[in-house]
């Protein structure tokens, strides 16, 4: 059976003063009906980004300028616009980062919630809104019928984000893609949230591609985790293997700097430097400057694709045995 949503050597850069400047650079990976897949990594890894390949909304000047996207075997970077908008929001929601920058400050949130069913549906105001309050109970907003009537200034930034998904539900979409959606909320709304997912994606089977850096967030909702460093992924392996047993020096250096894992008394292991911007990229492996197993090949050819084991992915020239 073929995936759902199959994303194939995608590309996409913005114009520079040198020319188009990439900042996805041939990513690779396919999502499963009913799977939470997690893309991983720093600020700056591109994460964010392949997923707004994904649904063409990457921010002008910016575009997509190689690849495929293939729903359920539909290409979506070749569709009419006026076909994509009905994916978009219809087939294939998202939730963004900052919910209190997303909702309209002066409208309230169940005319917007309202609004987005109406766009996707031809169905009346009233049916649209007791489809919103069905939505707010679904996602544990309290007293949703009041809540129907309130500004975003009056809700609480977990409320806000619940109605965010709510929006994101709103069409009963196949595919929902969350881009850290736990940002700027505190521990104990963060495990709502994430237990509100997890429900979602049982109940509704629909599949999730989970953008963050946390790996508690990983280890609580993925099966599957992509890694990304630099516009490429490094490493691609089911959620246990992954933490398990992480074969790329990036991913190792990730885990190690988690503090649950940390040695008490002793300092937090850091991966040394930052992620380089695309106008640094290294000619070879993009990791190459921070990585303490680097080989001299490291430095001018980038690793191809290994396969270590069942479904595990790596791009890496030590765990493929030249550096033995």
């Amino acid at each position: 059976m073929s995936a759902l949503l199959e994303v194939r050597d995608l590309r996409t850069a913005f114009p520079s003063a040198s020319g188009l400047l990439p900042v996805v650079d041939g990513v690779s990976f396919d999502l499963n009906r009913g799977e939470v897949l997690a893309l991983v990594g720093e600020s700056g890894s591109g994460k964010s980004m392949s997923a707004l390949s994904t649904m063409r909304l990457v921010p002008k000047p910016g575009r997509v300028t190689e690849g495929s996207v293939r729903l359920d075997g539909t290409e979506l970077l070749s569709l009419p616009v006026t076909d994509m908008r009905k994916i978009r929001g219809g087939r294939m929601s998202m939730i963004f980062q900052e919910p209190m920058t997303c909702l309209n400050p002066v409208v309230r949130v169940g005319e917007q919630v309202i609004e987005a069913i109406q766009l996707h549906e031809d169905v009346s105001t009233a049916d649209a809104r007791e489809r919103t309050r069905e939505l707010f109970v679904e996602v544990g907003i309290p007293d949703p019928e009041a809540r129907l009537d309130a500004h975003p200034h009056q809700l609480s930034g977990g409320l806000k984000q619940r109605v965010m998904i709510a929006m994101a539900l709103s069409t009963r979409p196949e595919i929902l893609i969350a881009d850290e959606p736990t940002t700027a909320l505190d521990v104990t709304v963060q495990a709502q949230i994430l237990a509100l997912l997890r429900d979602l994606q049982r109940n509704r089977n629909a599949a999730i591609l989970l953008i963050t850096h946390d790996l508690g967030i990983v280890n609580e909702l993925a099966d599957r985790v992509a890694v990304m460093y630099a516009g490429r992924l490094v490493e691609v392996a089911d959620r246990r293997s992954l933490l398990s047993d992480p074969r790329h020096p990036y991913t190792q250096g990730l885990l190690r700097s988690i503090p649950a894992l940390a040695t008490p008394g002793e300092a937090l292991p850091e991966i040394p430097g930052v992620v380089p911007s695309p106008d640094q990229w290294p000619a070879g492996c993009r990791f190459s400057t921070r990585c303490s197993k680097r080989i001299e090949r490291c430095d001018t050819v980038f690793p191809h694709e290994s396969s270590p084991g069942e479904g595990r992915r790596v791009w890496c020239h030590v765990e493929d045995g030249e550096g033995a």
